[in-house]
């Protein structure tokens, strides 16, 4: 049985698209097979697994729109066990051209149906946004990850995805869980990463995943060659944190 995990966070550069792109990667070298959808218009996380988007024709919109099929939009990608759905740019006006559709929300759910089961992980990275691309990732999706930076701002709109949250498992999906809080882009030497931390894990508790991604020099510059971390730099510390987020994934649902 397969499941279906969106990565959300209404705020920008919290690293929802490097998580997406290298938990799929390490997913995937630990023989899990994945399928990464790709729901944000910028299509970050296409080019970052070495994806033309100027030259998709089939992807996450025409999914939504249901004009083509997944397994027409699916893509293979170099990195092993990982299949891609690619985003391009038209994506942004699916939230116009969905407004008036009857059961708008549930456009991804519908059209993941019939392959949730050849996947044993489908991973959705969203949009910076709670608008209906978002909406649709969480009404499809049986758990979500929420990446924090640990940053000054970091709590901050977390309240209102939480609401968010709520609101979806209340009308849409009473079945979506929280898979964890991720706390990304952790640096040591700052005091402040320290305290964002430890507030983090006072308030959340069990809900804050044990691995903590560091910032890391190869983590940013993997996607402008196309790669996943860990077929970047397997080395890296970058590649190490992913990988234990990996294994914590797959304990946590083996369970």
């Amino acid at each position: 049985m397969g499941k279906i995990i969106a990565i959300a966070n209404q705020k920008g550069g919290v690293g929802k698209t490097t998580t997406s792109v290298n938990l799929a990667a390490s997913l995937g070298v630990l023989e899990k097979k994945v399928l990464l959808i790709d729901a944000d218009p910028q299509a970050n996380a296409s080019s970052g697994l070495g994806i033309d988007v100027e030259s998709v024709e089939i992807g996450t919109y025409q999914l939504l729109e249901h004009s083509n099929t997944p397994e027409e939009a699916i893509v293979e990608t170099s990195s092993p066990n990982v299949s891609l759905i690619p985003a391009h740019i038209d994506l942004v006006a699916i939230e116009i051209e969905l407004v008036d559709k009857d059961n708008r929300e549930y456009m991804l759910k519908e059209a993941l149906k019939n392959i949730k089961n050849q996947y044993d992980y489908i991973l959705i990275d969203c949009a910076p946004s709670l608008g209906l691309l978002t909406l649709n990732a969480l009404t499809a999706a049986d758990s979500v990850i929420i990446p924090i930076q640990c940053e000054y701002f970091a709590l901050e709109g977390l309240g209102k995805l939480l609401n968010t949250i709520k609101s979806v498992q209340k009308i849409h999906n009473p079945e979506l869980d929280i898979e964890g809080l991720l706390l990304t882009m952790f640096d040591s030497r700052l005091r402040l990463s320290n305290q964002v931390v430890e507030e983090v894990q006072k308030h959340f508790n069990d809900m804050v995943f044990k691995t903590i991604i560091q910032r890391n020099v190869k983590l940013s510059e993997a996607p402008s060659f196309g790669e996943s971390i860990i077929n970047f730099d397997a080395t890296s510390k970058g590649a190490s944190n992913y990988l234990s987020l990996a294994h914590e994934i797959i304990k946590k649902n083996s369970i």
